[in-house]
């Protein structure tokens, strides 16, 4: 999925899955991701400020430049996720 069709998941009655997905710079402002499968995942420079991101999936994600700022991340799984601790929070 890319980051749109990630934007309107939920919406259409899918669950988010983008693993592997090279989300560099992705707008997900305000994005509804919960339990999303963002596995491995290039979310460098990716927008996620105010994304629900409650029980995701971010095992060897890329979240280097990230802006997770007011992003929900309760029960996110982060094993392995790169940039983590750098990113904006």
């Amino acid at each position: 999925m890319n980051a749109e069709q990630l934007r309107n998941a939920w919406a259409n009655g899918l669950r988010p899955v983008a693993a592997h997905e090279d989300l560099t710079g992705a707008n997900l402002y305000g994005a509804d991701l919960r339990s999303a499968d963002l596995s491995c995942a290039n979310l460098t420079d990716a927008d996620l400020r105010s994304a629900a991101l409650s029980h995701a999936n971010l095992t060897g994600a890329d979240l280097t430049g990230a802006n997770l700022r007011w992003a929900d991340m309760r029960g996110a799984n982060l094993t392995g996720a790169i940039g983590y601790e750098e990113a904006t929070k």
